[in-house]
């Protein structure tokens, strides 16, 4: 494998002559250049990223940290900070943390180590002492889905207890009145949130609520069959289900199917979200949007802006979930 010498050697130049074509620098001469590029194309060589970034202290890729890129969300996640990074000509570097503290952990020294200076990270596992360490070490990295005090201007988040409030009070207001909540069994803030967000709307209500009437799971399809069946097992007079998420929400509504109920006239179900199949799914997903891909570009663009040294906002950037009405609810059947 040829390495910088063998080019310099070619060119008949000095390594410093080469390292300064391969980063560009104004004191390279054009006859530098030209001697120089012809002798890496005739050798093959290609500039290591690592050595590059030692020798001009700047680095061309961003990282970014999510739970498991498998998943539609957070796909949707890294798309819009990679629409960011390829808008400035910078490659991405992605991390799984799947909501483990190790792996969370190993993710972002990672991307620390390969000098990313902007990072967008969606960390769960973590708490926030030790997140507030790595912003003092890495000072472009944004946490997205997550709002700490002490870190303001550096988070982009979303209100869940908001958005299950309204997904529950929309479901009130058709006159439902035996409402179910399907929960991730993940022990991260989102799901308190959710679930706080619902219980707030029912007491608006005056209604108590029924422990027996939430179930968990895993955020995902499987785990909305499971917590469905388990509901239906208990022979509850349900009308109308507030799932965590869209996942959980298509799991229920398959189990709801194959049990003889017809959604949305005889059990409605709301989702959270809005991901992609949201609106492919039969009925179509009536849902809370979570506009996680425009909340990703604004924190990729934060990202860079901290990077680049030129100040943090003065406070978060708290996102509003909005309701999208589609054909799984219905009114409450009198």
């Amino acid at each position: 494998m040829s390495t910088i010498k063998d080019v310099a050697r070619l060119a008949n130049v000095s390594v410093a002559t080469v390292s300064r074509v391969m980063n560009n620098s104004p004191k390279a001469s054009a006859a530098s250049r030209e001697v120089v590029l012809k002798a890496m194309a005739e050798l093959g060589y290609t500039p290591n990223a690592n050595a590059r970034a030692l020798v001009s202290q700047t680095c061309d890729t961003m990282g970014v940290v999510v739970g498991d890129v498998a998943d539609p969300f957070f796909g949707a996640l890294v798309k819009g900070v990679a629409a960011v990074a390829v808008e400035q000509g910078l490659h991405l570097l992605m991390g799984n943390g799947f909501h483990r503290a190790q792996q969370e952990r190993e993710a972002i020294e990672l991307l620390i180590g390969k000098r990313c200076e902007a990072l967008v990270v969606h960390s769960k596992a973590l708490d926030d002492e030790e997140l507030i360490d790595y912003a003092l070490r890495a000072p472009g990295m944004v946490l997205i889905n997550r709002d700490i005090p002490s870190l303001r201007g550096r988070c982009i988040a979303l209100n869940n207890r908001l958005g299950a409030a309204t997904a529950t009070r929309h479901l009130l207001d058709l006159g439902h009145r035996h409402i179910a909540f399907l929960s991730s069994d993940h022990a991260i803030e989102d799901a308190l949130l959710r679930h706080q967000g619902y219980q707030d709307a029912l007491a608006e209500a005056g209604l108590s609520a029924d422990p027996e009437l939430v179930e968990s799971g895993m955020p995902n399809e499987e785990g909305g069959e499971r917590a469905m069946l388990n509901l239906l097992a208990k022979g509850l007079p349900i009308t109308a289900v507030v799932a965590y998420n869209d996942a959980m929400a298509a799991g229920a509504i398959s189990v709801l199917a194959d049990n003889g109920f017809k959604v949305p006239e005889e059990v409605s179900v709301v989702g959270f979200d809005d991901i992609i199949y949201a609106r492919y799914l039969r009925p179509k997903l009536s849902t809370m949007r979570y506009p996680i891909e425009l909340m990703a570009a604004q924190a990729a663009k934060l990202a860079l802006q901290l990077a680049a040294g030129e100040g943090e906002s003065v406070q978060s950037r708290i996102y509003t979930p909005t309701l999208i009405n589609r054909h799984s609810v219905a009114p409450v059947r009198l």
